[in-house]
């Protein structure tokens, strides 16, 4: 059946707008990753009926459906073949005590301004955290600077509602049934092949099941390829009454790593770091032997904290400050760090690899590996990130030589699992790191995966391609 018959089909039973001219498919056919592919049709659904009607003509005409929220994805988890679903009418926000109600295509700055309102905030927060959409957050598992110490969200997460690959709505973990069936999947798992680490968003998230309570969280992290959310139930928290953040100085990489593990007995609640080439965007004089930075910042048990730090951080402490606005003011130096990694790259290499998260311990190592990776195959990088999470984000630099994408993503990422780590601690697997997925896991964990996709997605129509992959998408469709 031609599309046009299946969109004339879809004008019949839905309320939202369809499009598929040249300008709006093309729009649609990129995101913030280095990936495009063109979709067959863009629909903006109004409501749930509307999502429920879409998905059953997609499984009758095994038409992929894949749902969009602002396009800030790294990797392509939003990009398909065929239809896209915009989902920004989805913009439900309503709170009860220490709960927010929030639709999927929500914005994180419209909910952050509601919230901040009555001295609340949800703690997850991506750098591009006002344009990013909770249906998004909760796909990818975002997490942030402050998941150091409240957790991503699958951490701040209690109920989720969405639409399955048959047309069905659920809301877990409100339906037993259904939940019963996860849990006991969970039974199987080979859980020593999983991550040791504070943060992953690679897989199904099924080593954080402990109980039919939890079984809402299969859907965080799933990037769309279960169903489609329409609605989750989050928690909130009081915004601290004070914070203070160290800005510290380091004469290398290596002893910044190696002063991590460290300065996380102080109990911060937020460690971040940032290379040479992001440090040189802020303006402020530091020492001239300055390689990279440590952002630490406290929002609780401050007591003493700066003797406490003092006696831990093996760096230069640069900067005390405690002025909230001041605060914010560096604080978006950090979350800069994208933008003016990518400003100071001629040759952009595509941002594949750039999410591998380590143990804290071996953090040191992860940047001795990305040394060889530089060396091996010429390249030079960008480094920044979520160091108290060992979670560090690499953009590599080509100086206009084409390299072996694939070759360095497989000898990155056997590198990195070795060392108990993940993939991707944030962003996903998408189209850059879905083929890695069995080899992140083995192939028992990964048979589980298989067998909770078909539960949900019986007809492969939700996002396929994504996390289950049966093919190499690394490099097919890159923007080079």
């Amino acid at each position: 059946m031609k599309i046009s018959e299946i969109t004339k089909s879809l004008e019949n039973i839905i309320s939202g707008d369809i499009f598929w001219d040249k300008d709006t498919l093309r729009y649609y056919s990129v995101d913030a990753s280095s990936y495009q592919i063109i979709p067959k049709v863009v629909i903006v659904p109004k409501n749930e009926k509307d999502v429920i009607n879409i998905v059953k003509i997609a499984k009758k005409y095994k038409i992929p459906v894949t749902a969009r929220g602002a396009g800030t994805g790294l990797v392509g988890n939003s990009l398909n073949t065929g239809i896209i679903l915009d989902l920004k009418f989805f913009d439900l926000i309503k709170i009860e005590n220490n709960y927010v109600t929030v639709g999927s295509g929500t914005t994180k700055g419209k909910l952050d301004q509601t919230l901040k309102k009555i001295g609340k905030f949800f703690p997850p927060n991506p750098s591009i955290g006002p344009y990013c959409c909770i249906g998004g957050m909760i796909g990818n598992n975002s997490s942030g600077s402050k998941s150091l110490k409240y957790g991503s969200v699958i951490d701040n997460i209690e109920k989720i509602t969405f639409i399955d690959g048959n047309g069905q709505k659920t809301t877990l973990p409100k339906n037993k049934k259904i939940g019963a069936k996860i849990f006991k999947l969970t039974k199987k798992l080979e859980l020593e092949k999983f991550p040791k680490v504070t943060k992953n968003s690679s897989g199904y998230r099924l080593d954080s099941i402990n109980s039919i309570k939890d079984t809402h969280k299969a859907i965080v992290g799933s990037e769309g390829t279960l169903g489609i959310i329409l609605s989750a139930k989050l928690r909130i928290k009081d915004i601290p009454k004070k914070r203070v953040l160290f800005v510290i100085e380091y004469s290398s990489e290596n002893t910044a790593a190696q002063n991590c593990a460290e300065i996380l007995t102080t109990l911060p609640s937020a460690v971040e770091f940032l290379d040479k080439t992001i440090m040189k965007h802020i303006n402020y004089k530091f020492n001239r032997k300055t390689n990279c930075l440590l952002f630490v910042e406290y929002d609780s048990e401050m007591e003493n904290i700066q003797k406490r730090l003092k006696k831990t951080a093996t760096g230069n402490i640069a900067k005390i400050i405690k002025n909230d606005s001041e605060i914010q003011r560096w604080w978006k130096f950090r979350d800069s760090s994208l933008y003016y990694g990518l400003k100071s790259i001629k040759n952009k290499t595509p941002h594949v690899i750039e999410d591998a998260t380590v143990p804290v311990k071996y953090l040191p190592e992860l940047f001795s590996i990305i040394d060889k990776i530089n060396q091996k195959f010429h390249t030079k990088s960008v480094t920044y990130g979520h160091a108290g999470n060992g979670n560090i984000h690499l953009r590599l630099i080509s100086k206009g030589k084409k390299i072996k994408i694939k070759e360095i993503a497989e000898e990155y990422f056997d590198k990195v699992i070795k060392l108990g780590g993940t993939i991707t601690g944030e962003h996903g697997d998408g189209l850059a790191r879905s083929e890695y997925v069995k080899k992140q896991y083995g192939q028992v964990n990964y048979r589980i995966f298989k067998e909770l996709k078909s539960q949900f997605d019986p007809e492969n129509i939700l996002n396929p391609g994504k996390i289950i992959s049966h093919k190499s998408t690394i490099i097919k469709n890159l923007k080079l």
